[in-house]
């Protein structure tokens, strides 16, 4: 079994691999990842980590490379994925420190590229559970296993920033009944599933956004508070969930994730070798093989 993780805000590096390799990030079809690999082993389980914006923090929300993350963790053979990510709170219930099992996102994101098939072949896949569910419940065992304060089930808001919301887009966005507010799960959720890999997100709440008239608007400072808290619960949690992960993942295909591409590619009369020219031979490499 091969895990993939993409580390947010607070999180570059997972202290508790052993045996670690670093996998130096190379141009593929669609650029150069966000930064190196680290390849290790967590409980017998091989964990390939990516921090999604560089190691020293260095790609804003919308220059993240995506496209290329998600391929070069597919070519490694990864089919399960957690991603991490810092997000702003819409709830007066999820205060800062409470994590979010997300299963659902709107997407407001306008200056990214968000799909592989943009080279001669065209699909179109689902996205109407955005998320694993069952890979989701292992996370949320190992989150209550380990006392984290965890919500199961959640609507992401993914703004395209650097900035943050006004106060008429927080209200806004409260109003369409979302949970938490973020800049960088889209268009990755959407290429994780063209990828056909089971995606999970885990939101990790920093702050209240800026819809609480009553208390400060939201700045890196108070932010970086709650970073570092939240990125050692991340790590407790991850520990906790590769256990689970080892003991529990699904061995059955997932319909409409494992094997979404069956019905998404609308091109015909395609060739394996055109699907090797559009920079595909990872993203379909199932269906490539069954050429």
């Amino acid at each position: 079994m091969k895990l993939g993780i993409i580390g947010g805000s607070g999180i570059y590096n997972l202290d508790e691999l052993k045996d670690k390799k670093i996998i130096n990030s190379k141009e593929g079809p669609f650029g150069k990842p966000s930064g190196n690999i680290v390849q290790g082993i967590l409980d017998d389980v091989e964990v390939f980590f990516l921090p999604r914006h560089g190691e020293n923090h260095i790609f804003s929300p919308t220059n993240i490379p995506y496209r290329a993350n998600i391929d070069v963790l597919k070519r490694l053979g990864c089919n399960d994925l957690i991603s991490i990510s810092a997000v702003g709170s819409l709830r007066e219930e999820l205060s800062p420190g409470t994590f979010v099992l997300i299963d659902q996102f709107i997407d407001r994101t306008y200056a990214r590229k968000k799909t592989f098939f943009d080279k001669n072949i065209v699909a179109h896949v689902s996205m109407a559970e955005p998320t694993c569910i069952l890979t989701s419940d292992l996370v949320y065992k190992a989150a209550t296993k380990s006392n984290i304060d965890i919500k199961k089930g959640g609507t992401y808001l993914v703004m395209e920033g650097p900035q943050f919301s006004s106060l008429a887009e927080s209200q806004l966005y409260r109003k369409w009944e979302c949970d938490v507010i973020g800049m960088t799960n889209m268009p990755e959720a959407k290429l994780a599933r063209e990828a056909e890999m089971r995606y999970v997100s885990v939101a990790m709440v920093t702050d209240y956004d800026c819809w609480r008239e009553d208390k400060e608007n939201v700045g890196v400072n108070n932010i970086l508070e709650t970073l570092s808290s939240n990125a050692d619960k991340a790590k407790l949690l991850i520990k906790s969930f590769v256990k689970e992960f080892k003991l529990n993942r699904p061995q059955h295909i997932i319909q409409g994730v494992d094997n979404v591409l069956d019905t998404a590619i609308i091109t015909s009369n395609y060739s394996k070798e055109d699907l090797i020219r559009s920079g595909l031979d990872a993203i379909v490499s199932r269906i490539i093989d069954s050429i």
